[in-house]
């Protein structure tokens, strides 16, 4: 039932896991007053599910008590397989993905908790949060369209499906050509991170986070038929961030 995680996921996680219980602890350990109550951030992230990029994010974080927050956020990001494989047509000199029939792409709302395990001054250092959130998943599966000649050489743009010649594929299609035909699948992701603010002033936030995240469906996805068909999604990310506080 779904993929396995592979041995260097799994030390990632553990990893992770030592260091989010360590950082917990020295936050513990802190007792001075934190400065600011409220932080609005927004991002770009990369994971190993996904192209150079694989979408974006926004959060919004709430003191609830000295150093740690209630988060609200929400990502939309770009699901891909990773037995897609890139083509070039000899005929166009056009690019697509071979076997791959649907784009997915993940609608993640998130609530979660984020803890400060290393303060820093307020025009200098380094401050590592430790962050723990999830949320239900909304997947949008749109077919994958792509240009194909066909045999009285007239062009068409048509959905992939295995029947079809390699050859005659002469590039991919317009991006959100097959959006009205979309179909959902319902899931639920986890995430568990670390946060590393670079800010020089005190209400600016700039940034990245690193961590894993899993996200599961409640129905098998079919993005690359050829393979086996998929209802949980592990990755690891990062995502570049930027933002303010008060």
């Amino acid at each position: 039932m779904g993929a396995e995680i592979n041995k260097n996921n799994i030390r990632f996680i553990f990893t992770l896991i030592c260091l989010l219980a360590t950082g917990t602890a020295m936050a513990q350990q802190q007792d001075d007053t934190y400065s600011y109550s409220r932080e609005f951030i927004w991002g770009i992230s990369k994971n190993t599910n996904s192209g150079l990029i694989a979408g974006g994010a926004i959060k919004f974080s709430r003191v609830i008590e000295n150093k740690r927050f209630q988060t609200f956020g929400l990502e939309i990001v770009n699901v891909k397989h990773p037995k897609e494989l890139r083509r070039v047509s000899r005929t166009s000199g056009n690019t697509f993905i071979l076997g791959k029939t649907n784009y997915l792409f993940s609608v993640r709302p998130q609530y979660g908790r984020e803890w400060v395990v290393f303060k820093k001054a307020p025009q200098q250092g380094v401050q590592v949060n430790a962050i723990l959130a999830g949320g239900p998943s909304v997947g949008i599966l749109m077919p994958y369209y792509v240009q194909y000649a066909e045999p009285n050489n007239r062009t068409v743009v048509r959905p992939y499906t295995s029947d079809l010649e390699a050859g005659r594929i002469i590039g991919s299609g317009p991006f959100l050509k097959g959006f009205c035909e979309s179909t959902v699948a319902i899931g639920a992701n986890v995430k568990a991170s670390l946060a590393f603010e670079f800010g020089t002033f005190k209400n600016d936030v700039t940034g990245f986070e690193a961590g894993f995240q899993l996200e599961a469906f409640s129905q098998e996805v079919d993005i690359v038929p050829v393979s086996n068909p998929r209802r949980i999604f592990p990755s690891a990310f990062i995502m570049l961030f930027y933002g303010s506080r008060k």
